[in-house]
């Protein structure tokens, strides 16, 4: 059992917790995740490691409330437990050889990104961190940002808080603007990292996106986590959960990312409205 030493709420339906996980908090490194189960009958799901300190023995992990599991672990609070907290899994981020990086984070992809823009501000890389949301509302992480970044760039779809527009727009300011970088590194929803990805091709700068599709055990064994690669005119096809999550934005098929990412959409919704109506009725 693991223990819930801290929750927070960082905004309606995004939620962080730190939980006790002597093990996992020694390994851990930016980039990373685990494997939760929130009970004994709880479905495996797997958040980034948002953060973690190894004298403590905690490790962080922030989810956004979307499905039934999710739901239920939005309802735990500080002192409850969890059944299982497995990692870290997958692929640390590359931080060797960077001198300047530009990291482009959007929704709650936000959390996976600040670890990596901590480690590498850490080293003395010099970070351009550009975050983006649907409305002011939904921001998160905005100080903890700013106080690892170098440059700070915010920006809301409807313009009510920061700069009106999506991340693509201050990047390819930059870039043509003649700003070099060693690396983009690029987290949120697929349909923005595309398109990240194609901001910077241009400009031959390297594009590091981190994906995260569906996963169940985390091992490479179920293959739900499987991408398309493009490399040299071949497919090639990759688990993210060995693999990566961290993979060449050039090489990645995003259309059939996006197009297997929807799959669940509405069982993932059933699932959500017969839990919250479930425990409801526990509780009356």
């Amino acid at each position: 059992m693991y223990k819930i030493v801290k929750r927070r709420e960082l905004n309606p339906t995004v939620v962080m917790i730190e939980v006790e996980a002597p093990l996992v908090a020694r390994s851990a490194e930016p980039g990373q995740f685990i494997i939760l189960r929130t009970d004994e009958d709880g479905e495996r799901i797997p958040l980034t490691v948002a953060d973690f300190d190894r004298e403590r023995g905690t490790v962080s992990v922030i989810f956004q409330i979307v499905g039934a599991t999710t739901y239920k672990l939005s309802l735990k609070g500080e002192g409850d437990y969890l059944r299982d907290f497995a990692g870290p899994l997958g692929m640390p981020t590359k931080t060797e050889g960077i001198n300047k990086v530009c990291i482009v984070g959007g929704g709650v992809g936000c959390a996976i990104a600040l670890p990596i823009a901590k480690k590498l501000h850490g080293m003395g890389v010099k970070v351009t961190s550009i975050i983006g949301f649907r409305s002011k509302d939904l921001v998160i992480l905005e100080d903890e940002f700013e106080a690892v970044s170098d440059e700070l760039v915010v920006m809301t779809d409807d313009g009510s808080y920061g700069r009106e527009g999506n991340v693509c727009v201050p990047l390819k300011e930059k870039l043509e603007g003649g700003e070099t970088f060693d690396k983009v590194i690029t987290i949120g929803p697929l349909v923005m990292m595309k398109f990240v990805t194609l901001t910077t091709k241009p400009f031959g700068i390297p594009c590091v996106v981190s994906m995260n599709p569906i996963m169940i055990d985390g091992t490479g064994m179920c293959g739900g986590c499987r991408l398309s690669l493009v490399k040299d005119g071949e497919r090639v096809t990759k688990f993210a959960c060995v693999d990566g999550p961290d993979f060449n934005g050039y090489e990645v098929d995003f259309d059939e990312a996006m197009l297997r990412s929807s799959m669940y959409k509405n069982f993932e919704r059933h699932a959500y409205d017969a839990a919250c109506n479930l425990l409801k009725k526990e509780e009356v």
